[in-house]
């Protein structure tokens, strides 16, 4: 039964295509890595290697209102610009921290020369969430700048002039979400730095550990209580439950403090989704908590084991219980706006299944049908291999890798000359002919991942057409463990 459904998944028309496909995943990880740098806010250190960019968001935090009459100095410089705009969302950002933190616990030993890049990007983020956690005591800062603003606005981050509002959590304006997985991040790149930096790895857990008490104390979504400063950009559709059982998960990995899990078991049984992205972590968090139950034999994670497994099988074609499309040239197709965020959050938990699979020599059932870790794996690569090329129009979607690429992302800073050819501020409305032109841009943000093709594997490389052709720092964080896995050269 086992080969036999491994022959039905490999005879899939979805799955032939591109078995054999072997693009260079050492490349793709090393520019995976690399993109992040073009994400930066903050002072640029002198090793950047993304030279065209320099500083900016300087005085991010300058802002912020400790009290309701007083406004005090925060330093909030740092961390990521989330995707192609000049706004740092702490949700989205703490998701991309937690997943690149994933992927280096996981796949760092394959990593090579890579671990150390993939801890600086680590660290950059981690370095701000700090700020935003021990700034200012009873408050969580969750986001810098002024969204219905900014994207009125085609500009460089280095010329920023829309307001760089500060917008925060506390015990009256709850945010249990975004406090939760804020803690999942720091938890996560606490267990990176354990031994490269005790010191740091210290700091990381015991404000993780502060900033999930605060998400358990003060419960609420932060949508509620910041409305359109964060909706519709980076609401909270899922609630804020998946977050305290994936924050109070990655403090369990963390801590072995039976309190987390207590916490788990508190929550009761989550949904059982066919997604998996920077809203909705239920599936995440039944993957992490599968590995206690198969890799330590704890009989006491069981539910959550069969959880991702009835996952996985939501997702497998040829699975009697599958909910995903895939497109004719055999792409995971979820949602029409940037689908690839959830192509690469769902591959790698596919692969990381796949891998504690593997060490137990595991197997479970979809149906009549038994499920190896192959099984896994072979949609995995088959993901992977088409995002860097291997589709009908042979197009890769990772900027910079590949003979063809996306020319015309949307992204300001991507689209407009560099600072360092014109230090002339180009102000809010400047930079629109460039974003109207038809030319390639002018600086490749190398390693970025855009948001995909459309449904019929077709992608316009349209500067304007965002759904499609801007990237984000969440779609190549799930991607760096799959690259990693991949290079180190295990395939399916």
């Amino acid at each position: 039964m086992t080969s036999l459904f491994f022959l039905v998944l490999l005879s899939s028309p979805i799955l032939t295509r591109n078995v054999e496909a072997n693009p260079n995943y050492r490349e793709a990880l090393s520019k995976s890595l690399l993109f992040f740098q073009g994400q930066r806010s903050g002072r640029l250190p002198r090793d950047q290697q993304v030279s065209w960019r320099v500083s900016s968001g300087l005085s991010d935090g300058s802002t912020a209102h400790v009290h309701p009459e007083t406004v005090l100095h925060v330093d909030l410089t740092g961390g990521y610009y989330d995707a192609g705009d000049n706004i740092k969302f702490n949700f989205p950002m703490a998701f991309t921290t937690t997943m690149l933190s994933w992927s280096t616990l996981e796949y760092g030993k394959r990593m090579g020369p890579e671990l150390k890049n993939a801890r600086e990007n680590i660290r950059w983020g981690t370095d701000y969430l700090l700020k935003c956690a021990r700034a200012t005591p009873g408050k969580l800062y969750v986001g810098v700048g002024d969204p219905n603003v900014d994207h009125k606005c085609w500009e460089r981050p280095e010329d920023m002039d829309t307001p760089r509002t500060v917008y925060s959590v506390s015990s009256s304006n709850p945010g249990s979400d975004v406090a939760a997985e804020t803690a999942a991040a720091l938890a996560a790149a606490s267990m990176v730095f354990r031994k490269a930096d005790p010191k740091y790895s210290r700091l990381l857990l015991a404000t993780a550990k502060n900033v999930m008490q605060f998400a358990i104390q003060y419960r609420g979504a932060y949508s509620d209580s910041l409305s359109s400063s964060v909706c519709p950009f980076y609401c909270s559709y899922s609630g804020y439950k998946d977050e305290l059982m994936w924050g109070a998960a990655w403090l369990l990995r963390a801590t072995n403090n039976p309190y987390y899990e207590n916490l788990i078991k508190s929550l009761g049984g989550g949904d059982q989704p066919d997604i998996f992205s920077w809203d909705n972590k239920y599936a995440g968090a039944y993957v992490l908590l599968s590995r206690r139950a198969l890799l330590n034999k704890d009989s006491n994670f069981e539910q959550y084991k069969q959880a991702a497994e009835n996952f996985m099988c939501k997702i497998l074609p040829n699975s009697p219980s599958s909910s995903t499309q895939y497109t004719q040239g055999g792409l995971m197709y979820k949602l029409p706006q940037s689908n690839l965020q959830y192509v690469t959050a769902i591959t790698f938990l596919l692969t990381t299944y796949a891998k504690y699979m593997k060490a137990m020599r595991h197997t479970f059932d979809c149906g009549s049908s038994v499920i190896v870790p192959n099984a896994l794996l072979t949609v995995s690569k088959q993901q992977v291999d088409y995002i860097l090329g291997e589709n009908p129009i042979k197009m890769s979607y990772m900027v910079g890798f590949g003979q063809s690429f996306p020319k015309r992302i949307h992204h300001r800073a991507s689209s407009l000359p560099s600072h360092a050819l014109l230090s002339k501020p180009l102000g809010c409305n400047g930079g629109f002919q460039s974003f109207y032109s038809q030319n390639p841009n002018p600086n490749v943000l190398t390693g970025a991942i855009v948001g995909g093709p459309n449904q019929s594997d077709g992608y316009p490389d349209q500067r304007d057409d965002y759904s499609h052709s801007e990237p984000a720092t969440y779609i190549n964080a799930a991607f760096v463990g799959p690259l990693a896995y991949f290079a180190s050269g295990r395939s399916a």
